[in-house]
């Protein structure tokens, strides 16, 4: 995604995320969204954040931007109800208690920890084989400077703590635009 997207582009895309859920836990269909903004036809990356509360229920998403916003949002939506290995799946019964959050992503950028600025970029580093990344909201959420964000992203990856420090880790950085349902309002 280039420029932000709009109110109503993002409401649009927090419907099409539960129309998707609704229909999919019900059916095990995703339903086809013709949206109204062409803006959500263009390429990107996201990630859907599940709430129940505040805990979190599920939480998947892409960098790959080879389809468009619209359907990587659906396939994301489906994919943390169903796939996040570290909840059982959700249920169409637990659908009206839980908060959609959206994060729409730049792409990613290869970086330094210096250029880490906590609240604006979100992290992903790999070494090998192993990967770990987490949302800008997620420093931010926790209090973190950006030491303990680089520390906590490698220890999601199954890295040591300071493994960011060593050349052999990449550090690539990234933007979210990020968006959430409003308290009592679904869909």
């Amino acid at each position: 995604m280039g420029e932000q997207l709009g109110p109503d582009e993002r409401q649009e895309l927090l419907r099409a995320a539960r129309r998707t859920l609704q229909e999919y836990l019900v059916s095990g269909k995703t339903p086809v969204v013709d949206p109204a903004s062409a803006r959500l036809l263009e390429r990107g990356g996201a990630f859907v954040t599940l709430h129940k509360g505040r805990q979190l229920r599920g939480c998947i998403g892409t960098f790959e931007d080879s389809d468009p916003l619209l359907n990587t949002v659906q396939r994301m939506a489906v994919a943390a109800a169903t796939t996040d290995p570290r909840f059982p799946p959700v249920t169409a019964d637990e659908l009206d208690g839980l908060h959609i959050e959206i994060s729409a992503l730049s792409p990613l950028q290869e970086s330094s920890a210096d250029a880490v600025q906590v609240g604006v970029h979100g992290i992903y580093v790999t070494r090998g084989f192993r990967r770990g990344v987490l949302l800008p909201q997620v420093a931010t959420e926790n209090g973190w400077d950006r030491e303990t964000f680089l520390e906590h992203t490698c220890l999601k990856a199954g890295l040591e703590p300071d493994a960011w420090k060593d050349g052999g880790t990449r550090i690539e950085l990234f933007t979210a635009q990020v968006f959430g349902e409003e308290p009592g309002r679904r869909g």
